[in-house]
């Protein structure tokens, strides 16, 4: 099984890799714009990390080329880089809110546009959203460029769904709640989460692995907490 994760440098996506390589029928891409350091504990496989770019042609089509060098198809493909600015809405410029979306909106759609002729018929894409992107969810003053763009993710992953049905890949969207990484310390500083890293990985993980069996074009909120 070939599985791809985007942004695994920290927080959940680290996490992530760090679960699946001790399923030893999983083979790893660990996509980061970050070099990454390989650390071997309690692992029964080694990684292939990739350091590219997401938001460049040039970084998705080195996802794709270190893809066709396995010689396997993607099952499971998570989208999980995302970005944050947290700002009032009148101070948010045209660049940070092109940036924003460029990573949380356009380069899943253009990485997944990308890795299509290699996603495995019965595929699963798997795009990390967030609450405060959820329609009806709790919004917070400064997050009108990441949760915006959070809603447009969710969009996209019912569009990608109906989409990419003929080829049987299925997609869904999960809308996390408060989990305690950098990105949540940025826009709430010195709030405690109910749930660290590990713990939405595991879930994150077993939904991956599993739920494209039951469901698809989904955008399933994951919360105990908005924060």
């Amino acid at each position: 099984m070939l599985v791809l994760i985007s942004g695994t440098s920290r927080g959940i996506g680290k996490e992530m890799l760090k679960i699946f390589l001790k399923d030893p029928k999983c083979t790893v891409l660990a996509i980061s714009r970050k070099k990454q350091t390989p650390n071997k504990a309690g692992r029964s496989s080694d990684p292939i990390y990739v350091q590219a770019d997401i938001n460049t042609s040039k970084g998705r089509k080195a996802i794709l080329s270190a893809v066709n060098k396995t010689g396997k198809k993607v099952d499971v493909l998570i989208n999980n880089a995302g970005a944050i600015v947290k700002k009032p809405f009148n101070k948010i410029s045209e660049k940070e809110l092109k940036d924003v979306y460029q990573t949380n909106v356009f380069s899943p759609f253009l990485l997944t546009q990308e890795l299509l002729p290699v996603l495995h018929s019965n595929a699963h894409v798997v795009n990390i959203g967030s609450m405060g992107g959820f329609q009806g969810s709790s919004k917070f003053p400064g997050l009108s460029a990441y949760s915006s763009s959070k809603s447009a993710l969710a969009g996209l992953s019912e569009c990608m769904a109906e989409e990419l049905a003929p080829k049987k890949i299925k997609v869904n969207c999960l809308a996390i709640g408060a989990v305690q990484t950098e990105m949540l310390s940025a826009a709430f500083p010195g709030y405690k989460a109910p749930l660290n890293a590990n713990q939405m990985a595991e879930f994150i993980v077993w939904f991956a692995l599993n739920a494209h069996q039951y469901m698809n074009g989904k955008v399933i909120p994951v919360s105990l907490s908005t924060p």
